[in-house]
């Protein structure tokens, strides 16, 4: 055991000498590869700080939610669909009716137009939003029509200038309403950009669109196990309120050339379509946020496994550069290895020190290029992206450059092990 940790030494201390022989030509190999895994670690970053942005922004909308959709005029959804769905779905912890529309606001001496958001009181069950101010809107509220609103956080600086909403009244499309309630923030862009967003109850924005239509029903399962259950109850619920059939009891076609059927679109049950015929629009369209989490971070993976390995190639190049700056040095020193071969050294020790001597230069320059690439996330970060630097990705790309050096380094050291001893002394 000795000997054996002698002998690794000593070949150590050879490598070491002859990667520091020739510095200037050790150190531009060394560049190579510490730019190929800096161009690893930073590219993925950036394909992990999306995948991570675009999960937190779906999560935001909360767990576990199945929405809703109509797209045709003989699908109409309204609250009645809503309130039947909580009642008659099992697998449904609430659900509840949503008005979307842009409102004319003005407070004091300010108007602009803001995003509206018409809901009932099951919105901070439904949304895993709570208030942080006052109160929510409250199922008289809804029922009585009353002229309540419950601001974004966003709201608080840019419509009232940093001062306590609360008790204001403001006028939406030229109705006064009172403010009773600041949702808790939950970031830019974040939750379909509820911190700029004015709630009221759905059906005061029913009067303020003038219309008995909502545009969506949120729905939110009793947990993530039966989200995929409710959704096909929630489909079989208007397959039979809209008559649509399954394909098995036959297609029925209505007066303006319409099929209709339920569609399943996607393997993982993302979005069943339902009553797809040959205008080509559903009628409703059911999605569960959960599958599309799921489906958007898988596809986001293979993005950020596409960018590492277009990152990869450059470590590629790097390794063919070690190649050649092995066989230069193999051939420069073939006076050495025949000296060292005709005194005894057995063939492992000279590929013992070559491929030792390749694994230094990327070793040193691996661990130099996650430095670099940690430097380069940052400056992206600067640019406005928002890259995510990992240990797993570091670590792959610190592997990755060492088998490069391990499997560039191999035909130059099995060279150097079989040079006779008399022809490499003949060598000048």
């Amino acid at each position: 055991m000795k000997a054996l940790l002698v002998q690794l030494r000593f070949g150590l201390s050879l490598a070491i000498g002859g990667v520091t022989m020739n510095k200037l030509r050790s150190a531009l190999t060394l560049l190579g590869v510490m730019i190929g895994v800096a161009s690893v670690v930073s590219l993925v970053a950036i394909g992990e700080g999306a995948r991570m942005a675009i999960t937190e922004q779906f999560e935001s909308l909360g767990t576990n939610i199945i929405r809703v959709q109509s797209h045709r005029w003989d699908a109409r959804l309204t609250i009645t669909e809503a309130e039947e769905l909580a009642e008659r779905v099992p697998s449904l912890l609430a659900a509840m009716p949503v008005v979307q529309a842009d409102a004319q606001v003005k407070w004091r001496r300010t108007s602009t137009e803001l995003p509206l958001l018409g809901v009932t009181e099951d919105f901070p069950v439904i949304r895993d939003h709570q208030v942080l101010a006052g109160r929510f809107i409250s199922h008289l509220d809804v029922q009585e029509r009353l002229r309540v609103a419950v601001v974004g956080y966003g709201l608080v600086d840019q419509l009232f200038g940093g001062r306590d909403p609360l008790g204001e009244a403001v006028y939406l499309g030229g109705q006064r309403f009172t403010v009773v309630g600041v949702m808790a923030p939950k970031g830019a862009g974040m939750a379909g950009g509820i911190d700029g967003q004015i709630i009221v109850p759905v059906t005061a924005a029913q009067r303020l669109t003038k219309s008995t239509r909502v545009s969506e029903i949120w729905a939110k399962a009793r947990d993530k196990s039966t989200t995929h259950l409710a959704m096909v109850q929630v489909s079989r619920y208007f397959r039979h309120k809209f008559n649509i059939q399954d394909p098995e009891e036959g297609a029925s076609e209505d007066p303006y050339g319409y099929y209709y059927y339920p569609r399943y679109y996607g393997s993982s049950g993302v979005e069943l379509q339902l009553g797809q015929g040959g205008a080509g629009v559903p009628a409703i369209t059911v999605t569960s946020v959960n599958e599309l989490v799921q489906e958007a971070n898988a596809a986001q993976r293979v993005m950020t496994l596409m960018l590492g390995g277009i990152a990869g190639v450059s470590l590629l190049v790097s390794g063919l550069g070690i190649m050649n700056i092995m066989l230069i040095s193999v051939a420069e020193r073939s006076r050495e290895i025949g000296l060292r071969k005709a005194v005894g050294a057995h063939t492992w020790h000279l590929v013992y020190q070559f491929l030792l001597e390749a694994l230094i230069l990327c070793l040193a320059g691996g661990i130099l290029g996650v430095g670099l690439g940690w430097l380069g996330a940052g400056l992206f970060a600067r640019l406005g992206m928002e890259p995510v630097v990992t240990a797993q990705a570091a670590v792959v790309a610190l592997v990755a450059a060492m088998l490069v050096g391990l499997a560039f380094g191999v035909y130059p050291a099995y060279s150097a092990a079989n040079l006779q001893p008399v022809e490499a002394l003949r060598r000048e």
